[in-house]
């Protein structure tokens, strides 16, 4: 039996097309163990690195018998604040499991930063906007200790140590010698820039893009009062000025 529906517009609700910010996990392993391990190595310092992101599984680099048990991981993943909502990428039994977990197929998803070609590639979401004001360290960072300045700039006043680390949102600035892990643009923005007045990190990094000490910086600024910026966006390098004073 064909039921009509009145052609008239509801007065109690109204249904749109609409687009959601996505946080993607590029899962590369099925082992949770291992999974468990690595990200309380990086996030378990920072509980609020994520502020309940909505959340894309991307399971392309899985092999095709590897299927993940999504009962275990998607609590593992709200732990740190993460809304596991889609999935993509998957071989069949692995969608299958997904979406028995509660995840829905999102194959049209697009991740930003993988390389496309030029006539498929999505314009990249704008990062989120760095509010004013910035967070201000006064006293040194030891080996050990990390300071994130979410959603904004980062000003720390005093040495910040090897084995400490800095990350921000937005810039950093250390007007004392740099010698730990500085992080900025840690959502992705590629404007973020490093300042500091004598550099001699660890490693430095903007947007994702990073050098590590194991690759010795120029003469002209090393130990030396230097800007950091990214050039060519989340794909580019990392250029190094020495400041003027």
């Amino acid at each position: 039996m064909t039921v009509a529906i009145a052609g008239r517009t509801p007065a109690t609700f109204e249904i749109k097309s609409a687009t959601l910010p996505l946080v993607a996990l590029l899962l590369k392993s099925a082992d949770l163990a291992e999974l468990t391990r690595e990200l309380a190595v990086r996030f378990g310092d920072i509980p609020d690195f994520f502020d309940h992101d909505p959340l894309v599984i991307d399971l392309a680099p899985l092999p095709d018998g590897a299927v993940p048990d999504f009962a275990r991981l998607l609590p593992l993943l709200r732990q740190y604040r993460l809304l596991p909502l889609a999935v993509k990428g998957g071989g069949a039994a692995q969608m299958q499991a997904a979406q028995a977990a509660g995840l829905a197929a999102a194959p049209e998803a697009v991740l930003a930063g993988l390389r496309q070609a030029p006539a498929e590639r999505a314009e990249e979401p704008a990062p989120e906007p760095v509010p004013s004001g910035a967070m201000v360290i006064d006293k040194p960072l030891r080996s050990g200790q990390q300071v994130y300045a979410r959603g904004r700039d980062l000003v720390v006043m005093a040495m910040v140590n090897a084995g400490a680390e800095v990350i921000a949102d937005g810039n950093i600035h250390v007007y004392a010698p740099l010698r730990g892990k500085a992080i900025a643009g840690a959502r992705g923005d590629t404007q973020a820039r490093i300042f500091s007045l004598c550099l001699d990190p660890e490693l430095i990094s903007i947007a994702g893009v990073y050098r590590t000490s194991e690759v010795p910086l120029p003469a002209d600024v090393l130990s030396r009062p230097t800007q950091v910026r990214l050039v060519g966006g989340a794909e580019g390098k990392l250029v190094m000025d020495p400041i003027k004073t």
